[in-house]
């Protein structure tokens, strides 16, 4: 079926990290054009965004000053300090080892003995220094959990996911605190913040219905959290056949509206690279006051579409920084540094996910439309930008909001929110 606003329309952000900038863009050409949409949905980064936009607050990304201008994304996804510190540490490490041999190998006098008590000094160091970071992380886990291994705490995860969850909840908070003069309140108090303006707003101008996911590590599940408007409200939270509905499904518009930040939060951490988020549900939920462990999965998007049909939606926009399949001789040199190597898994995922997702949205939903660059050498973890092989330069991320922008245009408002346009111009003077 043709393209008409008339129908209920969801836009589906997906992706992680630095793809965030490219839904920015896509973003800002959307709600330029006056495209319509009635529920903001989004999975992994776009879970953040998608929330954002939903409260009218999408200009907040792309802006100066906003979450993907300027420096700050560099330290959204930084190593942890532990590691960073330890890194260094056995590099002076290994020059204290390597430079008495250096040293009798020019002929010169060496104190062994000096040279051994300061290596196993800077060894004795690096074991405190990732010792201390792994005491760290497990003394700020929520919750008392018993667990097993407890000396692997020790490692940790490599990445820190504290920068992104920062900046959007900054974000957010400026955005709902009202006359409030704290800076930057906890988790709870920003997501029952949130929840109160979006319900209090719905059907005004720039405020959406909203659906993000995340994974349930301890249920072993993904989880969607919606707040949605009536009756797709009472589909949302109807009971199935097959499944408790209540333990996979969150209604942020009642009891768990303080989960609203959490959900974004824990969709803001990507698997195994980061500690997952911990969100304590509440006693009079199916979980009976558990603490559970959230976090992203780059396939979650095939179910956050599965719930998009069953409350009404009949038209999807996807918006994914995934490039295009590539053809046959368009392979470039490998890059070698871990951020790479850990984006390049999330990437591949993610393409896999989205070509299963738009398969399986075209047998549900009357029209389903896909925004993506036919180009992108900025993967996942390139929050500084990254060097084009192809065009032999390096792009960065308000390139990248650029070219999504462009994208949005060419292949989506011109060809199909135009044409529409000219279809109701066309039908109007039949009618009449």
């Amino acid at each position: 079926m043709k393209y008409t606003p008339e129908r209920r329309t969801a836009l589906v952000l997906c992706g992680t990290g630095a793809h965030g900038a490219y839904h920015a863009g896509a973003l800002r050409a959307l709600q330029e054009a006056g495209v319509k949409i009635d529920v903001m949905a989004g999975q992994g980064v776009g879970a953040a965004g998608a929330a954002l936009a939903a409260i009218d607050g999408a200009a907040r990304l792309w802006d100066e000053g906003g979450v993907w201008r300027g420096a700050a994304p560099a330290g959204f996804y930084r190593w942890r300090g532990p590691l960073r510190a330890a890194a260094w540490l056995a590099g002076l490490l290994v020059a204290v080892v390597a430079a008495p041999l250096l040293l009798s190998l020019a002929g010169l006098s060496v104190n062994s003995g000096a040279w051994a008590a300061a290596a196993l000094a800077l060894l004795a160091a690096v074991a405190l220094v990732v010792g201390a970071g792994g005491a760290l992380s497990e003394r700020r886990a929520m919750g008392r959990r018993r667990v097993h291994g407890r000396a692997w705490r020790v490692l940790g995860a490599p990445m820190d996911a504290s920068g992104a969850r920062n900046a959007f909840a900054t974000a957010f908070w400026h955005l709902i605190r009202g006359a409030s003069h704290v800076a930057l309140a906890d988790a709870a108090v920003v997501g029952r913040r949130y929840a109160e303006v979006l319900s209090e707003n719905l059907g005004q101008p720039g405020f959406r219905e909203l659906m993000i996911v995340a994974t349930d590590l301890d249920a072993r599940r993904d989880v969607v959290a919606a707040l949605l408007r009536e009756p797709h409200r009472h589909a949302f939270a109807a009971a199935r056949a097959d499944r408790e509905r209540r333990s996979d499904t969150v209604d942020l518009s009642g009891v768990g509206r303080d989960h609203a930040f959490e959900f974004v939060a824990a969709a803001l951490a990507p698997p195994v690279l980061c500690d997952p988020y911990p969100v304590p549900f509440g006693i009079d939920s199916y979980w009976r006051g558990e603490t559970h462990r959230l976090c992203d999965r780059p396939g979650a998007c095939v179910r956050l579409l599965e719930e998009l049909s069953g409350v009404g939606v009949s038209q999807v926009v996807l918006v994914s920084a995934v490039p295009a399949p590539p053809v046959p001789h368009r392979m470039t040199a490998r890059r070698l540094d871990p951020r790479h190597r850990l984006g390049e898994f999330l990437a591949a995922a993610e393409a896999a996910a989205l070509r299963d997702a738009v398969d399986m949205a075209r047998l549900r939903f009357d029209s389903v439309y896909l925004i993506c660059p036919a180009h992108n050498p900025i993967g996942p973890f390139d929050l500084e930008g990254a060097y084009d092989e192809a065009s032999d330069r390096r792009q960065d991320l308000v390139e990248l909001m650029d070219r999504a922008y462009d994208d949005a245009y060419r292949q989506f408002i011109d060809p199909v929110v135009g044409a529409s346009g000219e279809r109701l111009a066309h039908a109007a003077p039949e009618q009449r």
